[in-house]
C-alpha cells in the first residue's frame, strides 16, 4: 500500500478527512495513476498511521476517507542517530538510504580529521536537502513511522558531546583495545529497559562510524576520554559504507528479533 507522510495538523481529524496537496498529490494522480477507491496509508510523523479510501482526486489536491487508525509497528525500540564520518563520492547516498530502512532515527554527518570530502555551507545545504529526500524515500518504502532527519555537519568533538548523553554509544573502530559488538549489545540489552512500557521514552543509542581512512589518535582519544566503548565489528575491515548497516542490522537483532 502506497505511503504518505503528512503532519498532524494539515490533517482535518475530526471531519474524518484528510487533503494531500503539493507534489504528494501530483504524484498520487500521475505516477501512481491511483483513481477514486483506491487506498493508501498516511503517517503522521508521530508514529501513527491512517489507512484511508481516496474520494477526489485532481492534480493538486486529493481528499482521503479515513478508514483506519493505529499506531505504527516498524520503528525500533531505540532511538539511534548514526554519526558518519563524510565519504567520497556518493557513498553518502547510499548510507542514509540502507540506515533509513535499518531503523535509524538520525544520520549526522561528521567532519572528521581524515575526511576528504570538505563541505563549506552552502555546499553542505544542498547535500543536506538531496540526502533528506532519499531519507523520505526509503521511510516511504519500508513502512517507516516517521521520516529520520539528516542534520547539518559536525566535527568529530561536537559528535562526541552529543553522544554523551546517549544511553548505548557505540564507537566502531578497528584498532586495538576494543571489544565485540556482541558483548557490548548483550550487556546493554539487560541494562537498558527496551519496550518497557513504563519508560518515559526510547533508550538511545549512538553510533560512530569513520572515514575511508579510519579515525586518528586524537580522535580515538577523545572518544575514550568520554567513555565510549571502542568496539569492533568481527574479524574483517568492513568499509564505511557497509559498517553503519552491519551495525544496525546487530542492533535490530539484539533488540527487536
Amino acid at each position: 500500500m502506497a505511503r504518505f507522510f503528512l503532519s498532524r495538523d494539515a490533517m482535518d481529524l475530526a471531519a474524518g478527512m484528510i487533503p494531500i496537496a503539493g507534489d504528494d498529490a501530483h504524484h498520487i494522480a500521475f505516477s501512481l495513476r491511483m483513481a477514486v477507491g483506491e487506498r493508501l496509508t498516511v503517517c503522521d510523523m508521530q508514529k501513527t498511521e491512517y489507512v484511508c479510501t481516496i474520494t477526489d482526486i485532481k492534480p493538486e489536491l486529493v481528499l482521503l476517507h479515513i478508514d483506519e487508525i493505529h499506531e505504527n509497528s516498524t520503528e525500533l525500540p531505540l532511538e539511534i542517530t548514526l554519526y558518519q564520518s563524510l565519504p567520497k563520492g556518493d557513498k553518502m547516498e547510499y548510507i542514509v538510504q540502507k540506515a533509513v530502512e535499518l531503523g535509524v532515527s538520525r544520520v549526522i554527518p561528521v567532519a572528521g580529521a581524515r575526511c576528504i570530502v570538505k563541505l563549506d555551507e552552502r555546499n553542505a545545504q544542498k547535500k543536506i536537502v538531496r540526502w533528506q529526500k532519499i531519507a523520505e524515500e526509503a521511510a516511504k518504502q519500508c513502512g517507516r513511522g516517521m521520516i529520520p532527519q539528516i542534520g547539518m555537519p559536525i566535527s568529530f568533538a561536537g559528535a562526541v558531546e552529543e553522544g554523551r548523553k546517549t544511553d548505548l554509544p557505540l564507537f566502531c573502530y578497528e584498532g586495538d583495545g576494543t571489544v565485540s559488538l556482541k558483548t557490548v549489545l548483550d550487556e546493554a540489552r539487560t541494562r537498558l529497559s527496551v519496550g518497557d512500557g513504563n519508560a518515559a521514552a526510547p533508550p538511545t543509542a549512538a553510533i560512530y562510524i569513520g572515514p575511508e581512512g579510519g579515525y586518528d589518535t586524537k580522535e580515538v582519544a577523545l572518544a575514550a576520554a568520554a567513555g565510549f566503548p571502542s568496539v569492533n565489528l568481527g574479524r574483517r575491515i568492513l568499509r564505511c559504507e557497509t559498517a553503519s548497516g552491519f551495525v544496525l542490522s546487530c542492533v535490530t537483532y539484539a533488540f527487536e528479533l
